[in-house]
């Protein structure tokens, strides 16, 4: 029980400073509705849950090929959080009546972990919150399974609160202010892209 809400602690300490899935969560909470913002969460709780697993069990076959192909592996992600941003301010806009009509949650779910996935700076993240919360890497299954369990409840329950959030704005600026919110939240894709390869560059530079 006790990793089971560690896992809880760590999925929502570290599952807010969202970043390129945070913004297309909100886009797509406005652009479709709660269900689409969630399942975009989702998304990213299943990647979150990928590098909890190597970290609670310890796979260093995984981390260290993360290690050794960071670069290519966060050129992947760029391009992604880059072509999801452009898509996003260059598409036609449509009525958020009409958007909510046309989804495809599988490509959301998809889309959102594959962003997350291409990530690997994530898996020392959990690295280190689990030596914060004084949680070796050796577990055994039944507690490994909890600690991952409640990464994964952590994060859902971050990602439900930021797509109600999303919604209330979408109710209080209504249809007119769709449209302009939906560039916005391109431009920040775009942006969160341009810091992608900003890091890279630098960090290449040292």
């Amino acid at each position: 029980m006790i990793y089971l809400l560690k896992g809880v602690l760590i999925g929502i300490i570290f599952g807010v400073p969202a970043g390129a899935v945070g913004a297309l969560c909100v886009q797509r909470t406005l652009q479709g509705g709660m269900k689409c913002g969630i399942i975009t969460g989702l998304g990213s709780s299943a990647a979150d849950c990928f590098y909890a697993i190597v970290g609670a069990f310890g796979i260093t076959v995984i981390s260290d090929f993360l290690t050794q192909y960071q670069l290519p592996i966060n050129i992947v992600g760029g391009l992604l959080i880059l072509a999801m941003g452009i898509g996003t301010l260059l598409k036609k806009q449509s009525s958020a009546a009409n958007a909510e009509t046309k989804t495809n949650y599988g490509a959301m779910f998809l889309s959102a972990f594959s962003v997350g996935i291409t990530n690997p700076a994530a898996v020392l993240t959990f690295l280190f919150a689990f030596s914060y919360f004084g949680i070796d890497g050796r577990l055994n299954v039944a507690d490994g399974v909890a600690l991952v369990t409640g990464v994964l409840i952590g994060t859902l329950i971050w990602w439900i609160t930021l797509s109600a959030i999303a919604r209330k704005i979408k109710d209080k600026f209504g249809e007119k202010g769709f449209s302009r919110l939906n560039k916005i939240f391109g431009i920040i894709m775009i942006g969160f892209g341009v810091v992608v390869f900003a890091r890279l560059i630098i960090g290449g530079h040292r």
